[in-house]
């Protein structure tokens, strides 16, 4: 069976990266459009890079398909419906979850991705009427230790169907547009929230390095909650400075880890 083929209630999952787009067309390609089981869900933390907001637009536009788009609040129903106009841009959502927590998410306790993205898609697909679904997910055939952690109501069909990231790559070099983020030693360093604490330091250092400013919403979270977002690692304050006064100080072979939010 086709794996892109959808006959049940379904959310796909879209973190706005490429891979997870790439999932979208497959499905839209299998389905002769979006079926009517499916819903298209982009949550976003106000933390993502402006490409991808123009990226998750752009694959509506030009497949016509409807994307909802979801940002996490504090109050009930803990989330609301934007679109790409109204979006949040600068870490409103997170910032919230963190005041409310009152501690700031780590690599043991990545409440991040459960409270900005899989909370409110299942709060609004239960506002909806569906109590009910499975979750498509972006994970690749090539991301082994993601396939071992699906859990029963998620599914991978890029994984099912033995596509990997030269796969991805090489329909988006032929495609009319494209994600407008760099493409770097197999990843997407901005991919994603810009300075998640779960990609390798090297890359946070880089990114740090040639945009200082993208450090100052992560300093300011570890600074109002007293804390860090990784024990291991220097503050972002630390890091703003560090990237000023020297280069290549971190393992450059540190492996970003990949969690729910996709790439």
């Amino acid at each position: 069976m086709n794996p892109f083929i959808i006959d049940e209630p379904t959310c796909i999952s879209f973190s706005g990266g490429r891979t997870s787009a790439y999932m979208l067309w497959r499905v839209l390609e299998a389905n002769g459009g979006l079926p009517k089981e499916a819903v298209v869900c982009f949550a976003n933390t106000g933390k993502e890079d402006e490409a991808t907001l123009k990226f998750v637009n752009d694959c509506s536009v030009n497949w016509s398909v409807p994307i909802v788009w979801l940002e996490y609040t504090p109050e009930q129903p803990k989330f609301r419906v934007v679109d790409y106009e109204n979006a949040n841009r600068n870490g409103e959502p997170f910032s919230h979850l963190i005041s409310k927590k009152s501690f700031l998410p780590n690599s043991v306790m990545r409440f991040c991705t459960t409270e900005l993205k899989i909370n409110p898609i299942s709060a609004y697909m239960k506002s909806i009427g569906i109590d009910e679904f499975e979750t498509m997910a972006g994970i690749r055939a090539d991301e082994p230790k993601r396939v071992v952690k699906l859990r029963q109501s998620l599914r991978a069909p890029l994984a099912a169907a033995g596509i990997t990231q030269v796969d991805v790559q090489r329909f988006w070099s032929d495609n009319s547009f494209d994600l407008g983020l760099e493409f770097r030693d197999k990843v997407t360093p901005l991919g994603n929230c810009d300075l998640c604490f779960m990609k390798g330091l090297h890359q946070i250092a880089s990114i740090i390095q040639q945009q200082p400013s993208r450090a100052v919403w992560w300093a300011e979270q570890e600074s109002k909650i007293g804390g860090r977002f990784a024990k291991d690692r220097p503050d972002y304050a630390s890091m703003i400075k560090f990237a000023k006064e020297q280069t290549d100080m971190f393992d450059q072979n540190e492996e970003t880890i990949a969690c729910f939010c996709g790439d």
